[in-house]
């Protein structure tokens, strides 16, 4: 009976996977055609669970709760509830899958908060087990606008009831309540709460998988707070079994993703694997893009015959971006992005403008000292609120540009239409990677690797190559700067002349006390002579300094500004044809 049982289970599978369902195909994910399929998505980090360093409250609100209660004391209740409302339907619309659909990612990763499908376990009675409609509704349109873009969704549980790990912004993990470890209840209802959303989510084809539970970082038997000297993780294998089982009773179709400890990359303990459709998810982070990096997860590949995904990256420049990717693609491991949205954001695909009220919001949560009214914080928290929606939003080309493009080509391409004649922002160097693009000596952070925390933008504004970039006040900006210029560094545009001539170039620079230098290099091989920059006398001092008989052709014209001193910053610079050429124009 049990053979026959277990052949109308395999039957059942492989007709779900004709479907069309995402699964395991020995070390590969296909889909129901058996196509490999790689996994190119962003994680949605802020919509369901809010971190503090997303919302600029990390110094003193890191988990939700506190977020919350901090809102709260300033706006009340219902003013409260009136925010989040607000915040959650403006943080994920369909415009936003649209775009990321356009922008060429084909799956969303989704961070849910247990306590938007179910009560906390103080809040039920004797033990039982209740529904909130809201997390399954928010999943619903979400779903909805995935499949209408043929884009996989992949439920992510991150924030588990309790909290699963000591790192408590990221599961919203409250110290004086028992943790999802501390609690048989808890454990029972995030089992629950996995059974609930597979037997809703059974048949949907654009479910691309279950993962279980997010970076688990909990010390069961070591001394590390965050679980990565464990060598049995028998508290996280023995839920993340029951939640399979649990799942297994209900769908037999979906691919599930499981983590280890330590935010997810300690898998000592967790083998072997107890389900045919599983695959093992690793999160990387600040570390060398490197074969080696990844090699422990490329043997368990190997030795166990599953799939790798790596389920979550980012926070880094658009150089580590490149690479990383690179590296992923280079050995079939799908992907996804961490955030999407982010206040002041340069390192995503898309940044939430901050009001200057906001920060007086900030200052007032963080020092004390004279509570804003009730209706400026109420109006303040709106606005940003408002700001998460899409068409309010900064879309950063280059972050795209790097997550896609870059992977495939060393190539540049322009930012933006640069005309000549005309003005030329120097912050709309060409889209590209350092050494083709732009030069610039500090382009990425490896802190893992080196213990340090090296800034790869000193001015974190517009753009996240290593390129430094400052606001500009200074008349005819487009309200940037590149600043803290070094020796030997140097930028690319790409030009449209509209005419072969000779132009005269004015430089808008500004300086503190030093002499800087540059020329210019154009990719028909001439190069002009090397102009001094005098000190303007402060670096909001501008002044302006004309390069004469720059010699450019018709049509598209690679031109490199190369600084050959620096300690300058750079405005703009200004193309004027200075005389028409004897010869006849191209």
């Amino acid at each position: 009976m049990k053979k026959i049982i277990l052949l109308l289970q395999l039957l059942l599978s492989a007709t779900s996977f004709a479907q069309g369902f995402l699964h395991r195909d020995g070390q590969k994910i296909v889909d129901g055609s058996g196509k490999n399929i790689l996994l190119r998505g962003l994680g949605t980090g802020g919509w369901m669970v809010q971190e503090g360093y997303m919302l600029q409250t990390q110094p003193f609100a890191s988990p939700q709760y506190v977020i919350k209660q901090k809102i709260q004391d300033v706006i009340g209740e219902e003013g409260t509830k009136e925010f989040y409302a607000a915040y959650k339907a403006n943080g994920i619309t369909k415009r936003d899958v649209d775009s990321l659909a356009a922008w060429g990612f084909n799956s969303i990763r989704l961070p849910m908060h247990y306590n938007l499908y179910t009560p906390p376990i103080e809040a039920e009675k004797n033990g039982e087990i209740t529904w909130i409609e809201e997390g399954f509704t928010m999943t619903d349109n979400l779903l909805k606008w995935c499949a209408e873009n043929k884009m996989y969704l992949i439920l992510d549980l991150h924030a588990a009831p309790g909290g699963q790990g000591n790192d408590a912004a990221i599961s919203d993990y409250d110290t004086t309540k028992p943790s999802l470890w501390q609690s048989e209840a808890n454990q029972k209802k995030m089992i629950a709460l996995w059974k609930k959303l597979a037997a809703r989510y059974r048949d949907n084809v654009w479910i691309g998988a279950y993962d279980i539970v997010n970076e688990p970082n909990w010390n069961f038997t070591g001394t590390n707070k965050n679980g990565c000297d464990e060598n049995g993780n028998g508290p996280l294998r023995d839920l993340m079994v029951a939640v399979t089982k649990a799942i297994r009773e209900v769908d037999t179709n979906h691919l599930i993703f499981i983590e280890g400890n330590c935010w997810g990359n300690n898998y000592n303990g967790i083998f072997p694997l107890w389900d045919e459709n599983m695959a093992l998810s690793f999160h990387k982070y600040w570390n060398y893009n490197t074969t080696e990096s990844i090699q422990k997860m490329l043997n368990y590949r190997t030795q166990y015959n599953v799939p790798i995904w790596l389920g979550e990256s980012g926070e880094n420049s658009n150089v580590w971006f490149k690479d990383v990717l690179t590296l992923m693609e280079g050995n079939n491991i799908g992907w996804a992005f961490w955030p999407m949205k982010k206040i002041e954001n340069i390192a995503g695909v898309t940044s939430v403008a901050k009001i200057p009220e906001y920060d007086v919001l900030l200052k007032y949560w963080k020092d004390g000292g004279e509570k804003p009214s009730a209706d400026f914080a109420k109006k303040t928290l709106m606005k940003i609120a408002d700001n998460y929606k899409m068409e309010n939003l900064t879309v950063k080309p280059d972050v795209i540009d790097a997550m896609f493009r870059q992977v495939q080509t060393n190539a540049t391409k322009p930012y933006k239409k640069n005309a000549i004649p005309g003005k030329i922002a120097a912050t709309h160097y060409d889209l590209g990677t350092t050494g083709f693009a732009y030069y610039d000596k500090d382009f990425v952070n490896y802190r893992i690797e080196t213990g340090k925390f090296d800034e790869w933008n000193k001015g974190n504004t517009m753009r996240n190559d290593g390129v430094d970039i400052l606001p500009c006040n200074d008349s005819g900006s487009n309200g940037y700067q590149v600043s803290f210029i070094e020796n030997d560094e140097w930028l690319q545009y790409t030009v449209e002349v509209a005419k072969q001539n000779s132009y005269k170039v004015s430089i808008r620079y500004s300086s503190e006390n030093e002499e800087g230098k540059l020329h210019l290099e154009m990719d028909n091989g001439k190069k002009t002579e090397s102009i001094s920059l005098p000190s303007t006398g402060g670096n909001n001092n501008w002044k302006t300094i004309v390069l004469s008989e720059v010699e450019l052709n018709k049509g598209t014209n690679k031109i490199k500004v190369v600084f050959d001193k620096g300690n300058f910053n750079l405005n703009y610079l200004e193309f004027a044809a200075s005389r028409k050429k004897r010869s006849k124009s191209n």
